[in-house]
């Protein structure tokens, strides 16, 4: 691995448990039963935890759309052809996909990344970082060589602390890639050693007779591949997406600046598990914003302990849910700023 890889480790301190203490005093002096707001003072404590401040604030906020094309789509997996990735990428420039919608009503500013389509194009808007064209079918082969996998963790690590150097303090995760729940499956299936049956969904909306040769090419795939399960790079890169590897790289790199992350639907949540099984330490600063319809979801926020905030049978990704969830974030931290304790009533 890069030596810039090979750093993260070190870079990512774990939640300041003094901080937490004294932030869970201070929700329990609030002018309301103990406990009685629930999740909302999980999610401020550990948000204090994260940014080391009693007080926290995510008035900064930023969604990151990696978008990246996958060779695995010659084989039937999609409802949509790779082209409408190139698309939507025009869609997100113009401002007009549904989580520019969300991202202006939530107050986020939306980063769209180019690190992997077939799109040829030179899209306003869009940041271009692309390290290759596109993966290669991993049903034939590895979907990219382990240099790439690591290029596209680089990508994703350093857009994580570019935004945290312009003062974001929650970057919730977004990807546009068609044929990306196949390669996300096939990561459950390997992290999770759960079997495809429970894993395979229907992604863009494919008819429910696709599923089972949808499963037969992920099964294929990791019987030609042989990706190992202890190393989490290794199945990045054999079976999986570089828009996924670059949002594993954002999850580190926000780690390792103290940036508390959003995770998104089945893809984002795919890429979370391959920052945690590189580094577990980034596992605290990961906040699950909502279940998809997508079967593997669930195992996979299973898999690094997170429950999900929001269920609203979503399967869009772009982000949508993860900014869906922010509103949450901003709550919990109004309220521990802005409500009075019961010292403020002279009790």
């Amino acid at each position: 691995m890069r030596e810039m890889l090979k750093t993260v480790e070190v870079q990512v301190r774990g939640l300041d448990v003094e901080v937490m203490e004294e932030a869970r005093g201070r929700w329990d002096q609030l002018t309301k039963p103990l406990g009685s707001l629930g999740k909302l003072e999980e999610i401020g404590i550990r948000l204090a935890g994260i940014q080391g401040t009693v007080l926290p604030s995510v008035e900064r906020r930023a969604v990151v759309v990696m978008c990246g094309d996958h060779g695995v789509t010659a084989e039937g997996v999609s409802a949509y052809p790779s082209a409408v990735t190139g698309l939507m990428m025009q869609n997100f420039s113009n401002g007009r996909a549904a989580v520019n919608v969300l991202a202006r009503q939530m107050g986020a500013d939306v980063h769209v990344v180019d690190i992997g389509s077939a799109c040829e194009d030179d899209i306003p808007n869009i940041v271009r970082e692309k390290v290759k064209p596109g993966t290669d079918n991993m049903a034939v082969g590895p979907a990219m060589t382990r240099e790439e996998a690591v290029r596209a963790l680089e990508v994703g690590m350093g857009f994580a602390r570019k935004l945290s150097s312009e003062g974001v303090q929650v970057i919730a995760l977004g990807e546009m890639g068609i044929g990306n729940t196949t390669p996300s499956s096939a990561i459950a299936s390997v992290l999770t050693s759960h079997p495809l049956a429970e894993l395979v969904g229907r992604g863009t909306g494919i008819e429910e007779s696709v599923l089972p040769h949808k499963g037969h090419v992920i099964q294929r795939a990791l019987e030609v591949n042989q990706p190992n399960p202890d190393d989490a790079v290794d199945v990045l890169a054999k079976v999986g997406g570089l828009e996924i590897a670059g949002l594993a790289g954002v999850v580190l790199g926000a780690a390792s600046e103290g940036v508390a992350v959003l995770v998104d639907g089945v893809i984002a949540a795919a890429a979370a598990l391959v920052a945690y099984r590189v580094e577990p330490k980034v596992g605290p600063y990961l906040f699950a914003s909502h279940l998809s319809q997508e079967p593997a979801h669930r195992i996979l926020l299973e898999a690094m302990e997170l429950s999900p905030m929001l269920h609203l049978e979503m399967r869009l990704g772009e982000g949508t849910g993860a900014v869906l969830a922010m509103p949450l974030l901003q709550s919990a931290t109004r309220l521990v700023q802005e409500m009075a304790t019961f010292a403020d009533l002279g009790l």
